[in-house]
């Protein structure tokens, strides 16, 4: 570039040191910006609503941190955590406001299924609190981990059971496992009941504390990429009540999510004359 005798922009300046630590840290909260740049927090808040704005950095609800935002020219067949948490942010979001109980969304890694967002934070009800991101969570002993098992393909589903299965399981438990996520393929979503005899890392906890769950897989060109659900705690009302209110609104952020996951990049199209 050339030397001109020329003045830099010092706003200008304090806003790309702002997206640049941002981009650098892929998540983080106001406070360690505030630490990291010597920034008021105050001024903080108007960059970071202007680069939003923009388009090129988003707030997560599950904690309030401040992120890259994801170029659809970086969107490939497979999306990433964080383009799905991004994509799908805004509708969970919108979900709050239909659905009076708080919701995760998971993607699935080896042997768990992964937190990555949540509208809990939006909620005041300490009996349903949900999260953090990086929560670890059962396949099979969570209603949005059945959920992504039910819609897999038989091989997906096959190969994630093989790392599940504990030494000595017996054929019945493994047709009873396949009878529930069956069960909630037909049915479009899962539920935590009944309860598997398979142990691991959230068995006991949903045994114990007290909620019920529904989950529904987000699908891209008809494989599953993620799971939602909703949670509410079990003395407060009954499963069947919270499913007939509530199944269409979580089915339908699911289906908006995956629409929107799926159209991605658009493809350029050229004419020859």
């Amino acid at each position: 570039m050339l030397d001109r005798k020329v003045k830099t922009v010092r706003a200008l300046e304090r806003g790309l040191d702002v997206l640049l630590e941002v981009q650098a840290r892929r998540a983080v909260s106001l406070h360690e910006l505030h630490l990291a740049l010597s920034l008021p927090k105050a001024t903080l808040l108007r960059m970071l609503l202007t680069l939003g704005r923009k388009g090129l950095v988003w707030q997560r609800l599950a904690d309030g941190a401040y992120l890259p935002h994801v170029d659809n020219i970086a969107r490939a067949q497979f999306a990433s955590s964080e383009q799905i948490a991004e994509i799908a942010s805004p509708h969970l979001k919108a979900l709050s406001t239909r659905i009076a109980w708080p919701s995760i969304l998971a993607v699935p890694r080896l042997d768990h299924i992964e937190i990555i967002e949540t509208n809990s934070p939006l909620f005041r009800l300490d009996a349903a609190t949900l999260g953090p991101v990086g929560v670890k969570l059962s396949y099979i002993h969570t209603a949005t981990g059945r959920a992504y098992l039910a819609a897999c393909d038989d091989a997906e589903r096959d190969a994630i059971l093989s790392r599940l299965r504990p030494p000595g399981a017996d054929e019945a438990s493994e047709a009873e496992l396949h009878a529930i996520l069956n069960l909630a393929r037909s049915r479009g979503y899962a539920v935590r009941e009944p309860v598997h005899a398979w142990p691991d890392r959230s068995r006991q906890l949903v045994l114990r504390d007290g909620r019920r769950s529904m989950g529904v897989a987000i699908k891209v060109r008809g494989a599953p990429v993620a799971a939602i659900n909703v949670t509410w705690p079990a003395k407060r009302t009954i499963e069947d009540r919270v499913i007939a209110r509530h199944l269409g609104a979580l089915q339908d952020a699911a289906r908006i999510i995956g629409t929107e996951l799926e159209a991605g990049p658009q493809p350029e199209t050229s004419s020859t004359s």
